[in-house]
């Protein structure tokens, strides 16, 4: 059985079974607290460049299936677990989890103390961490892990490079691509949306020339103060037509109003945030995947807070007080996780026709 290491750049090292790809990897450490939909969280763009912890104790126990991909190619650096199952039991499963690692070329450990582990990163913050074999010197990496300087530019390497069309028959929905998740796809045509799918850095006349009803805005990995230019883009929309922000959307539809952000100690990973809609006291479970948040403090006047975390009182929507355009921070489209918060889809498709008849009778 081989061995391997995770260490930390505060020192610390874990000692466990390797599965997956054999080879070493460096990222930024992060934990989930999902008890399922591990599939859909590694194949999550937003963890780009990221080693993913799974504090639930199983993971892999249902394999890897076709229906459940959130990305074709993952790009999280490693996978952190308690125990991986060997067979995966469920009658979709096409593969074990090890054997999807390794086809995507994504080290493993596994039979560490992930709770000890989710310790250090709740009490210390996320931090710097690599994954290595056990024969390699231990010193040597832990200076070369210290020296590392993690990449800025994550959105730039999961965003696609070119436009491409999701053909539907209903609302023209022009969706910016800052590292989107399949799900959201998936919810836009359940809605029979025509979407066209365009690069994170197009310019606001690139997207206003297609004539959309409505422009989203994707989830997307790393800082949102790295992306700069597409606050020129949200700003050159706003106001014209409908826009509607997802988690690293949310963030920058913010900042583009004069909001600030900050990073977070560990984030909000995991499938059981309890978040309150401020209007009506209602209470959604949400899915989400962010390390950085938008400063209740710095909030413009431009900008309503909707919904909040219930736990740390986080910013967790807002809405503009002049333009059809809202933003969220987690997940409606949830995959994995509750879909309590589905019907924001639907309201921006009523936002879209509510503006759409108010333009043609005008």
């Amino acid at each position: 059985m081989a061995r391997r290491r995770l260490i930390l750049e505060d020192g610390t090292v874990f000692e466990g079974e390797a599965f997956g790809a054999n080879c070493d990897a460096t990222g930024e450490l992060v934990f989930s607290t999902g008890m399922t939909g591990y599939q859909e969280s590694i194949t999550d763009q937003s963890y780009n460049g990221q080693i993913l912890t799974f504090t639930y104790p199983m993971i892999g126990n249902y394999g890897i299936n076709r229906d459940d991909y959130e990305s074709i190619q993952p790009t999280c650096r490693g996978v952190v677990v308690y125990e991986w199952a060997r067979k995966g039991s469920n009658w979709r499963h096409q593969m074990t989890l090890d054997q999807f690692l390794k086809a995507k070329n994504i080290p493993g450990i596994a039979g560490i103390d992930t709770r000890a582990l989710t310790r250090i990163i709740r009490k210390h913050g996320t931090m710097k961490a690599t994954l290595s074999n056990i024969g390699d010197n231990l010193e040597h990496q832990l200076d070369q892990l210290r020296a590392t300087v993690l990449p800025t530019d994550n959105i730039a390497q999961v965003s696609t490079k070119t436009a491409y069309p999701a053909p539907g028959v209903g609302r023209n929905v022009v969706l910016v691509d800052f590292g989107l998740k399949h799900s959201i796809l998936r919810e836009l045509a359940k809605r029979e949306c025509n979407v066209t799918v365009v690069p994170h850095d197009t310019t606001a006349e690139t997207i206003l020339a297609l004539d959309p009803d409505g422009v989203m805005l994707s989830n997307g990995p790393g800082n949102p103060d790295d992306v700069p230019w597409a606050l020129d883009m949200i700003r050159g929309i706003q106001g014209k037509i409908p826009l509607f922000g997802i988690c690293m959307g949310h963030q920058l539809f913010s900042k583009a109003n004069g909001a600030s952000t900050y990073k977070m100690t560990f984030g909000h990973r995991g499938f059981n945030h309890a978040v309150r809609e401020i209007a009506t006291g209602r209470v959604d479970f949400t899915s989400q995947n962010h390390g950085f948040a938008v400063s209740r403090e710095h909030l413009p006047d431009s900008l309503i807070i909707t919904h909040e975390e219930i736990n740390d009182r986080s910013v967790e929507g807002v809405r503009h007080r002049d333009f059809p355009a809202f933003s969220v921070q987690f997940h409606p489209d949830a995959a994995p996780g509750p879909h309590d918060a589905s019907y924001l889809f639907d309201d921006f498709m009523e936002l879209m026709d509510h503006f759409k008849g108010a333009e043609q009778k005008a």
